[in-house]
């Protein structure tokens, strides 16, 4: 399996989730099918198939999270020297060229995304497109609008 790039701040995140999933979700769970079970015959029990399916989806998801923690390489912007490059971890500050609006976004992790949060994937079009980019360069991207062009304005590594 091939390293999966998080930033600290995103690792912390699923670390917390494999957390919560271990010692609150997991053990809701299991009393919850044992609470279903002494209501007697299984077979037409509706709160025992759906704890059942309840379970299914928290183990399924342990070992997700557990599977791309071993697998994270963890990349700390602060850290970087890619010489005002757009990186992954980096800070962007976009200007659209068609509305003149400014933008700001964070390249981040696949999990780590979250549009209203400003942290963009790096599998996203956008970055894709400001990769190896530096302040003052223009980035078209090919959105389902049509192509895009954005003037990179700023590059922080924070």
């Amino acid at each position: 399996m091939s390293k999966i790039p998080l930033t600290v701040q995103g690792a912390e995140k699923l670390r917390a989730e494999l957390h919560d999933l271990k010692t609150v979700k997991r053990p809701g769970i299991i009393s919850a099918i044992a609470e279903a079970r002494s209501h007697g015959d299984l077979s037409e029990n509706a709160e025992y198939h759906a704890a059942k399916e309840r379970q299914s989806f928290i183990e399924g998801r342990i070992a997700d999270l557990e599977g791309k923690l071993s697998n994270a390489e963890i990349i700390d912007p602060t850290k970087l020297d890619a010489d005002g490059r757009c990186v992954f971890g980096a800070t962007v500050t976009l200007e659209d060229q068609d509305k003149g609006t400014q933008v700001t976004y964070q390249i981040v992790g696949e999990d780590e995304a979250d549009i209203k949060e400003g942290k963009i994937s790096i599998a996203s079009p956008i970055a894709r497109s400001l990769i190896g980019k530096s302040a003052g360069d223009l980035a078209e991207v090919q959105a389902p609008g049509g192509v895009r062009e954005y003037e990179i304005l700023d590059v922080k590594y924070v």
